[in-house]
């Protein structure tokens, strides 16, 4: 599978020249702001746009500098109803509206898609891709299962992580989690993975990043994640 991040609150560092994209590199001209979106690309499966950003423009821009074409992707998959992961909806939706949409049963009066699915219990999406179902009351989680285990998208984990990992933990030993992790402190339930990506609102990067230096992988727009 492949995670490329679209959005989020930093731009990924140049490593190479910026005319490239791939190994995690970006083109010049990708926009940081606040808020997270990434494309989850699995073999045999839709692709599937997770979560929107905030601002549809930077959305849209950050996807045209990536060569990702909207008429590409098939689904969409929105973790939570807060504004920094739906602000870019409506714009997507409106350049391409033939998608699939999962809302958590929280988000309603979502418009101009195909069709929009609302889930509150865990439930199997695809083959190899999965809800955690809506937790706490507002977020859902996507597990993506590899050859290697699962692979946990995240938006901004407001539920408590030890609910987000047993709830995927369902579909399989959770290999890496990628995505927003808010003010989550107890590094210990990290242990057993493999690849830990934090991004967007997560509050203690530095002490992950000191915790498992083997296993973090810095975020930002751009990114390329291959497992």
């Amino acid at each position: 599978m492949k995670v490329t991040i679209i959005y989020d609150n930093e731009v990924y560092p140049v490593r190479e020249p910026k005319e490239k994209v791939s190994n995690g590199l970006y083109k010049e001209g990708l926009v940081a702001d606040w808020g997270f979106s990434c494309l989850v690309e699995v073999e045999n499966t839709p692709k599937i746009l997770f979560d929107t950003g905030t601002n549809g423009s930077i959305l849209l821009s950050n996807m045209e500098k990536l060569n990702i074409d909207p008429a590409s992707i098939d689904e969409v998959f929105i973790s939570h109803p807060h504004f920094d992961h739906i602000g870019g909806l409506s714009a997507f939706l409106n350049v391409r509206s033939d998608v699939r949409v999962y809302v958590p049963v929280l988000l309603r009066g979502v418009r101009g898609a195909k069709e929009v699915i609302s889930i509150s219990e865990p439930v199997k999406i695809h083959e190899n891709v999965f809800s955690t179902g809506e937790l706490d009351g507002i977020e859902q989680s996507m597990a993506v299962k590899t050859g290697k285990g699962i692979v946990l998208i995240v938006g901004c984990s407001h539920p408590k992580m030890a609910d987000i990992l047993k709830a995927a933990s369902q579909f399989g030993k959770v290999y890496a989690i990628v995505g927003g992790m808010h003010g989550f402190s107890e590094f210990d339930l990290f242990k057993d993975m493999e690849l830990i990506c934090p991004a967007h609102c997560t509050a203690y990067k530095a002490q992950i990043k000191s915790r498992y230096p083997d296993k973090y992988v810095v975020a930002g727009a751009g990114k390329v994640i291959e497992i």
